[in-house]
C-alpha cells in the first residue's frame, strides 16, 4: 500500500511539472507579446512546479522525504539561461527554508546545481533534439551522483539507502528525459505551425497575383480583337468608334479589377446593385464577340428580361470567364448558345457549347483554384465565377458529355423591385 501511495506522489510531482511546461507554451505560442517575457515566464512557469512538489512531497519512509524540485530548476536554467536559474534557485531555497527550516547543506547543494547547469546552458539551446535528450538525462545523473557525494562529506548523518539510489539517482533521469522530449515535441509543433501559417500566406499572396493576372487578361483579349478589327480598312468611321468604345471600357473594366484586388487588404462593403440579367449578359456577349470570330465560334442568343440583386462588374465578370470557357472548349469552331428564363427556381442563364465535353473529375472539381483542364489555364477564372454565383444566392449545375459538349445551367433569385425608376 505505500509502495502505491509513493508511486501516486511521484505521478502527483510529474503531472504538476508537464502542466507547468504545457501552459508555458499555450502561453507563448497564443501570446505575441509575451515573446518579449520569455525569461520571466519560464521563471513563472516552473517556480509553480517547484513550490507544488515541496508542497506535496514524496514520503519514501520516516527519514526519506523527497520531491522532484530539481527538474523543473534544470530545465528552467537550461532553456532560460543563468538569470532564470539565478531567480529560480531564491525561489527554491525561499520556499524550502519556509517549509523544513535552514540547512546549509542544502544551500550548498542547489548552488553546486545551479552553477553546473548554468555553465551548461550556454551550450544546450544549441544542440539537436536528441543531444538535449541526451544531454540531459546525464547532466542530472552527474548531478544525483555529484550532490549523493557532497552530502557524504558535509553530513554525519546521510545514509544511501537502496530507496534513495532508486529516487534520487535513478528516476530522476527518466523524469527529465520525458520532460525535455515533450518540450522538444511541443517548439516543433509551434514551430512548424508558424511556418504553416507562413506557407498560407504565401500561397494566398500567389493566388491573389495569379487572379489579376487572369482577370485582368479577360479584358486585355477583348481589347486585343477589337485592335484586331480596326486594322480592316473597309470598316466605315462609326464602325472603328464603336470599336474604340468597346476598347475604351475593357481597359476601365481592367482598372476596376486591379483597383478592387488592391483594395483586397482592407476590403470596402461590395456594392450591390440591380441587375439586368438580359441587358448585362448582352455587353458581355459584344465583348467577347470579337474572341469568338477569332475561333471561329458563332454566339447565339435568346435571353428574356430578368432582374436580380448583386454586383454589376462581379456578375459580368462571372459570365464573361463562363462564355470564354465555353470559346476555348472549341478550338476547331462551332456553335454556342446562350439562353436566358425565368421558372419557379429562379432566373435561369443555359450557356451550352458543343466543343471537346468534361469528364466526371473535371465537373466535380470545377471552381477549384489551380486546377484547369485546359493546358495554359489557372482555374481562377472558373473559381472567381462560382464564388459570384454562390455570392448572390444562387446555383451552378453542368451537363457534359465528352467530345460532345458542356451546358452550364446558372440559377439566380429573382428580384421584384416595388419602384421600378429607383
Amino acid at each position: 500500500m505505500n509502495f502505491i501511495y509513493i508511486n501516486q506522489n511521484i505521478l502527483d510531482n510529474l503531472f504538476y511539472i508537464l502542466v507547468s511546461i504545457l501552459i508555458y507554451y499555450i502561453l507563448l505560442d497564443h501570446g505575441k507579446r509575451l515573446n518579449q517575457y520569455r525569461k520571466t515566464l519560464i521563471t513563472a512557469c516552473m517556480s509553480i512546479p517547484i513550490i507544488l512538489c515541496m508542497k506535496f512531497p514524496i514520503y519514501i519512509d520516516e527519514y526519506c522525504v523527497h520531491d522532484l524540485r530539481q527538474i523543473p530548476f534544470i530545465i528552467g536554467t537550461l532553456y532560460g539561461g543563468w538569470p532564470v536559474g539565478a531567480a529560480l534557485l531564491v525561489i527554491i531555497l525561499i520556499i524550502r527554508f519556509a517549509f523544513y527550516g535552514f540547512n546549509f547543506l542544502t544551500l550548498i547543494v542547489y548552488i553546486v546545481i545551479f552553477i553546473t547547469t548554468a555553465l551548461f546552458s550556454s551550450k544546450f539551446n544549441t544542440f539537436s533534439r536528441k543531444s538535449k535528450l541526451n544531454s540531459s538525462i546525464l547532466l542530472i545523473l552527474f548531478l544525483g551522483i555529484l550532490t549523493t557525494f557532497i552530502s557524504l562529506v558535509m553530513s554525519d548523518y546521510f545514509r544511501i539507502t537502496d530507496a534513495y539510489v532508486f529516487y534520487f539517482i535513478i528516476l530522476p533521469p527518466f523524469i527529465i528525459g520525458l520532460a525535455v522530449y515533450i518540450i522538444e515535441i511541443l517548439k516543433d509543433a509551434i514551430l512548424i505551425r508558424k511556418q504553416m501559417v507562413r506557407l498560407e500566406k504565401m500561397e494566398i499572396v500567389s493566388q491573389l497575383a495569379a487572379s489579376i493576372s487572369h482577370e485582368v487578361r479577360n479584358p486585355l483579349t477583348v481589347v486585343k480583337g477589337f485592335v484586331q478589327l480596326l486594322k480592316d480598312t473597309d470598316i466605315s468611321q462609326e464602325v472603328k468608334e464603336q470599336y474604340i468604345k468597346h476598347i475604351v471600357r475593357e481597359l476601365d473594366s481592367a482598372e476596376s479589377i486591379i483597383s478592387e484586388y488592391l483594395a483586397f487588404a482592407k476590403p470596402a462593403i461590395e456594392k450591390v446593385d440591380t441587375i439586368l440579367i438580359n441587358r448585362e449578359i448582352g455587353y458581355v456577349i459584344e465583348m467577347i464577340r470579337p474572341l469568338a470570330n477569332m475561333n471561329l465560334v458563332n454566339i447565339s442568343e435568346q435571353l428574356t428580361p430578368g432582374t436580380t440583386r448583386g454586383n454589376i462588374q462581379h456578375f459580368k465578370q462571372c459570365f464573361l470567364n463562363l462564355i470564354k470557357n465555353g470559346i476555348e472548349a472549341m478550338p476547331n469552331g462551332g456553335e454556342l448558345s446562350i439562353v436566358s428564363y425565368i421558372n419557379n427556381s429562379g432566373i435561369i442563364i443555359e450557356i451550352s457549347d458543343n466543343g471537346i465535353g468534361m469528364n466526371k473529375e473535371q465537373i466535380n472539381r470545377f471552381g477549384e483554384p489551380y486546377y484547369s483542364s485546359k493546358e495554359k489555364g489557372t482555374g481562377l477564372g472558373s473559381m472567381v465565377a462560382v464564388k459570384t454565383i454562390q455570392t448572390m444566392n444562387g446555383s451552378l449545375h453542368i451537363n457534359s458529355l465528352l467530345n460532345k459538349g458542356t451546358t452550364i445551367s446558372v440559377t439566380l433569385p429573382v428580384y421584384h423591385e416595388d419602384n421600378p425608376k429607383k
